[in-house]
């Protein structure tokens, strides 16, 4: 397969892009830790910013929702916040200090799930603005990412304890030990096949989990690679950010693994997401948007 890779320069010196979504607008929206925004731009490369009103907020990871809202969390600020479609922002403030918030997504039924690193809890905000917390089994276990699975429960990482997890809407979590040992599983998202797909930031693999709880592991051919994010791709593989190696990945449902390297060097690439340009759009932390399209063969 070939692949370009074009990057746009973003006009605010170290802004520090993380997280990445594509929202209901057509736009990309990311977040921007280091100089307290939200940031968007078309898939054209016009840039525009909203500040965050909690100073030193830490703005992480953002989703946008089906009803056009930008949801992300503030690490820092131990708040969730919403930028509407009119450019309002919201802050929801979480019942437990030092929380963390890390990963966030949309349940099935228009709530928001959560992860709190330090609190070691899932969390989610019901359409009313009510927030309700649920505790994990595992000390210390850091839940990262978390994304609504196809079996009507949640799944995310648990960074520190090497597991699964898998919480129900009625709060019952279930999780599943990785056969890698210390492999930091940080990335999750929903497979083409019904099953998840995460990264092992520290393993250096893709793992494949369904919903029954079966783990499969694939290992990156860059040695110490760094797996951040990972996606599912237009062309129904998935595809991953590799922050050690400075490359993109793709990886197949059967396992296969391409790289592809970052035009900029030490890019730290984190989040990624799929455009309404059907290319795929990745935060450089280096003060970057990257784009990877794909090129047809002549």
């Amino acid at each position: 397969m070939n692949v370009k890779i074009k990057e746009y320069e973003l006009p605010h010196a170290d802004s520090g892009p993380y997280g990445i979504t594509s929202g209901r607008d057509g736009a990309l929206w990311f977040t921007q830790h280091k100089t307290n925004r939200i940031g968007r731009m078309t898939i054209k490369g016009k840039v525009e910013h909203f500040n965050i009103p909690t100073i030193n907020a830490g703005a992480l990871s953002i989703i946008s929702t089906t009803q056009g809202d930008i949801w992300f969390t503030e690490n820092k600020a131990n708040k969730i916040g919403k930028l509407t479609i009119i450019g309002e922002i919201m802050e929801y403030v979480l019942p437990n200090p030092d929380s963390a918030p890390f990963g966030i997504t949309e349940g099935h039924h228009g709530d928001i799930w959560f992860t709190e690193m330090n609190g070691n809890r899932i969390g989610r905000i019901l359409p009313s603005g009510e927030t309700i917390e649920y505790d994990l089994p595992h000390p210390a276990s850091y839940p990262s990412f978390i994304v609504a699975g196809s079996d009507h429960a949640l799944w995310f990482t648990l960074n520190q304890s090497n597991q699964i997890g898998r919480i129900t809407l009625e709060g019952e979590v279930t999780t599943y030990q990785l056969p890698t040992a210390q492999a930091g599983p940080v990335g999750i998202t929903n497979g083409p096949d019904e099953a998840l797909w995460f990264v092992e930031i520290n393993g250096n693999k893709i793992g494949r989990i369904t919903t029954s709880g079966v783990i499969n592991e694939y290992a990156i051919p860059t040695p110490n690679a760094r797996p951040h994010a990972i996606v599912t791709g237009p062309d129904g593989a998935l595809w991953f950010t590799e922050w050690g190696s400075n490359q993109i990945g793709r990886i197949t449902v059967n396992g296969k693994i391409t790289e592809y390297p970052i035009p900029t060097k030490n890019a730290e690439p984190h989040g990624i997401a799929v455009g309404s340009d059907h290319a795929l759009w990745f935060a450089e932390e280096c003060n970057k948007l990257g784009r990877l399209s794909f090129v047809q063969n002549p």
